[in-house]
């Protein structure tokens, strides 16, 4: 999954369904949910996207988005925030509010 900042972010969730995982090296959780959104990312391809961001490498987009605790997902559809997410949640949670925003 591709790690973006606080230049690219705004291109990359302008079109379709992008989840953007905000997490931190340091977090044991984000750990975990990494391999769960690689998985996803490959069976939704053409569907939905998935990038991540580094809360201590862009923490001006941390602050943007209000996230207190990681990791957060925050789904967007055509640059808008639709859903966020919190916490290390199963694949199919996850895969259910994609699919929700389809």
């Amino acid at each position: 999954m591709k790690i973006v900042g606080s230049n690219e972010l705004k291109s990359e969730i302008e079109k379709g369904i992008t989840v953007v995982d905000f997490f931190a090296t340091w977090c044991g959780p984000c750990k975990m949910l990494a391999p769960v959104l690689e998985g996803l990312s490959g069976e939704m391809e053409g569907k939905a996207r998935f990038i991540k961001v580094d809360i201590d490498q862009s923490l001006e987009l941390a602050n943007e988005f209000q996230i207190s605790s990681v990791p957060t997902m925050i789904i967007f559809k055509d640059g808008q925030k639709v859903e966020q997410l919190v916490g290390f949640l199963p694949k199919e949670k996850i895969q259910q509010a994609v699919e929700a925003n389809l």
